[in-house]
């Protein structure tokens, strides 16, 4: 019994140490119970008070205690950000030199005439090539026309002698003989035009007479062609889209009562053309001898487009408004115009020589008459417009072609508000329009000597030898997708150029007039035009050969 108390005894007092122990070790400096403890009053006392309710003495007992905290601690003094803590770096004015008014080459500025200034409408000089200089203002307004009834009156009666007087010019320029060749034809079949048509200077007897001159010898004679020198628009002032003949027959409510169109249709594009796609060359001319417009594009193209693509082309064919083509009195059409499609100027993907305008220059007398360049064969350029190297043909959509470059008027006048959805489906269909056929060319864009004619095959050996076209229209597309500067101001007193881009010469057979203004109307005139600038030398039996060559591109 004594042996089993001890042994309880001391059990009791081992337990009774050890948790004597364990106690000890909990509530230690640092220990884990009194380190959560103070954790979680360290938490509770960096927690906002909450607010709880106050006896009325409590209050004053808190405010008291307040107001004399507050009256003993000591104030802090404000301080106020250093002065370049506060400022900006101020805006220096512009460099200036003194001596920057020098002659360069091609600058004018002292040997041009002043451009004139003139209303919408107002009949401008014939040679405008020989003025230069800026205008007042880049921008034109609906306001121009102040009353349209005033406005049609003065261009619809004046309109007689508007042209008169451009045919009188024409006729310094060009003997229009309307001359062709039944066994020459275009893709669908119209006769090409012949000639060349420019007139030599009276002072020369032929063309190969006139290329053994030299240019400072031309400058100096003032023998340049006036046919080879720019061709402006029949009415510069209020310029802008102009249709030819045959076009209005089919469309008269595009007939404007201030200008006609001035190029005989001998020396037009076929209408309407045929079109030929990238991706479906099985079925040869898809728009089945129609022109292809807003009320026919599905029935011919659905099945063979994609849905997409098929989106693009309706945006290409509906019609928009545009600078003097719309429903405000700022029009060129007796009636309010619905305005005009994309397809009215390049039907059918290709072109029907409609006149419109450069809308990258500035003033409007300035301005480069263009003639609609063919849609055909997009999907190989490079670069877009004739003077602002544009690099997509979704860009190009995009571009405010409609209203001559000018935004404001856009704004004034309304319509053709296409987001980047659309202008890029509009692309896509640009993208799929191709070349005509040109069975007489591999698949390198040269000959295949076994279907091409002596002539041709000596045409293709000067192509790309002595008359070094190939130099810019280089195979198979026939173009090098650049822009380049003739300068033709150093035959002519007259306005530089500048700079433009090389069009491709496949199917070129079908897009007369030639130039980007149409001022050489057939291809004979544009091959004398390069033989002369370019003082190839070329005889007369050469310059047929490469004119051969050219119609089977």
């Amino acid at each position: 019994m004594d042996k089993r108390l001890r042994r309880l005894f001391g059990v009791s007092f081992f337990l009774f140490f050890l948790a004597a122990l364990l106690v000890g070790s909990s509530f230690a400096p640092g220990a884990w119970l009194v380190s959560g403890s103070a954790q979680q009053q360290n938490k509770k006392a960096s927690e906002p008070a909450r607010e709880t309710p106050q006896t009325p003495t409590t209050a004053k007992n808190d405010d008291h205690a307040r107001s004399n905290a507050t009256a003993s601690a000591p104030k802090k003094a404000s301080t106020r950000p250093a002065v370049e803590e506060m400022e900006l770096t101020g805006k220096s004015p512009a460099a200036y030199d003194e001596d920057w008014d020098r002659e360069y080459p091609q600058d004018q500025r002292k040997k041009l005439l002043p451009f004139p200034e003139l209303r919408p409408g107002d009949i401008p000089p014939v040679k405008l090539y020989l003025y230069g200089g800026p205008a007042k203002s880049s921008y034109a307004s609906v306001d121009d026309v102040a009353n349209f009834n005033e406005f049609y009156t003065r261009l619809s009666e004046q309109k007689p002698a508007v042209m008169a007087r451009w045919k009188a010019y024409l006729d310094t320029r060009y003997t229009f003989t309307g001359k062709t060749d039944a066994t020459i034809t275009m893709t669908r079949g119209k006769p090409l035009p012949i000639g060349p048509v420019v007139k030599l200077p009276e002072k020369i007897a032929s063309w190969e007479d006139l290329a053994k001159l030299s240019p400072e010898e031309i400058l100096k004679q003032d023998l340049f062609p006036e046919g080879f020198r720019p061709l402006s628009h029949p009415l510069q002032s209020t310029g802008h889209m102009l249709f030819s003949q045959t076009w209005l027959a089919a469309h008269p409510e595009d007939t404007r009562f201030d200008v006609d169109f001035d190029i005989p249709d001998a020396y037009l594009p076929e209408f309407p053309p045929p079109l030929f796609l990238t991706t479906r060359p099985d079925l040869g001319d898809v728009s089945r001898g129609e022109e292809i417009t807003e009320a026919n594009f599905y029935r011919l193209f659905n099945g063979i487009i994609t849905p997409e693509q098929l989106k693009g082309l309706e945006k290409l064919v509906i019609k928009s408004n545009t600078s003097w083509f719309n429903q405000t009195k700022h029009r060129l059409t007796k009636l309010p115009s619905q305005g005009i499609a994309c397809f009215d100027c390049h039907v059918n993907g290709h072109t029907n020589a409609a006149v419109e305008m450069d809308p990258g220059t500035r003033p409007t007398l300035a301005r480069v008459r263009l003639d609609t360049p063919t849609l055909r064969g997009n999907n190989t350029f490079l670069i877009y417009s004739l003077r602002r190297s544009i690099r997509s043909v979704d860009h190009f959509s995009e571009v405010e072609e409609y209203f001559d470059g000018d935004i404001g008027l856009a704004q004034q006048i309304g319509g053709r508000e296409f987001n980047k959805g659309t202008t890029n489906v509009m692309g896509d269909f640009n993208s799929i329009i191709g070349f005509p056929p040109a069975p007489k060319l591999d698949r390198y864009g040269r000959l295949i000597p076994a279907k091409a004619t002596e002539s041709e095959l000596r045409g293709e050996k000067l192509f790309f030898g002595k008359a070094n076209c190939s130099a810019c229209h280089a195979a198979p597309y026939y173009t090098d997708n650049q822009m380049h500067d003739l300068r033709l101001e150093d035959f002519y007193a007259g306005r530089a150029e500048g700079w433009v881009k090389t069009f491709s010469l496949r199917g070129i057979k079908d897009s007369p007039p030639y130039f980007h203004d149409g001022r050489l109307p057939t291809l004979e005139d544009t091959v004398e035009f390069f033989n002369l600038v370019f003082q190839l030398k070329l005889a007369a039996d050469e310059k047929k050969d490469l004119v051969a060559f050219m119609r089977v591109l």
